[in-house]
């Protein structure tokens, strides 16, 4: 699908240079002298590679489109997780890379979003929200409660995360996995 490169987004998925890179960041720009352009950068997703290119406005960029598909986790072996369709049940296994930085949150039987290019998975997606239980936190301190501070804690799969003063060792917490945070205590 053609669009105008004033019409490029943070997030969209491009065909440039027979490659296909996500946007990471784009600056619209009207000099004194000259004609308007974008400058967009962005990453490609197969090698990692960032780059920064100027579009003039008025060009027409190829916009990736993706499908969506959900899959279970089953297991991982070595680099790779492998997946089960959730309407097929076929398995297919992707490079634990797609998962980038919140690889530590997944958990056996958790469904995973991919978006998927000309039969190729391109990026994973969790689930935005994952429950998990303290296993080590300072104590809570009597009369602190008057203060919004936070403590440290580390979580069951090692991660180090802000918690409140009232969470404890063993309490089952709810997590924001777009920024790792706590949302809320479990009952």
């Amino acid at each position: 699908m053609k669009i105008k490169a004033n019409d490029i987004r943070v997030g969209n998925i491009i065909h440039y240079n027979k490659e296909i890179y996500v946007v990471a960041k784009t600056t619209h720009t009207q000099p004194g002298k000259g004609g308007a352009y974008v400058q967009v950068e962005m990453k490609n997703i197969q090698s990692g590679v960032k780059l920064t290119h100027r579009f003039r406005s008025s060009e027409d960029i190829e916009k990736v489109r993706l499908d969506q598909e959900k899959y279970q986790f089953l297991y991982r072996q070595d680099n790779f997780l492998i997946l089960m369709n959730i309407e097929t049940f076929e398995q297919i296994s992707v490079n634990k890379s797609l998962l980038e930085d919140r690889i530590e949150f997944l958990k056996e039987g958790m469904e995973i979003t991919l978006e998927i290019c000309s039969g190729t998975p391109i990026i994973a997606h969790l689930p935005d929200i994952t429950q998990s239980v303290v296993v080590e936190c300072d104590p809570m301190i009597k009369n602190q409660t008057s203060t919004s501070s936070y403590k440290p804690a580390i979580i069951e799969n090692g991660v180090r995360i802000m918690v409140p003063p009232f969470i404890n060792v063993g309490d089952r917490i709810l997590i924001d996995l777009k920024d790792i945070t706590y949302i809320e205590r479990l009952k």
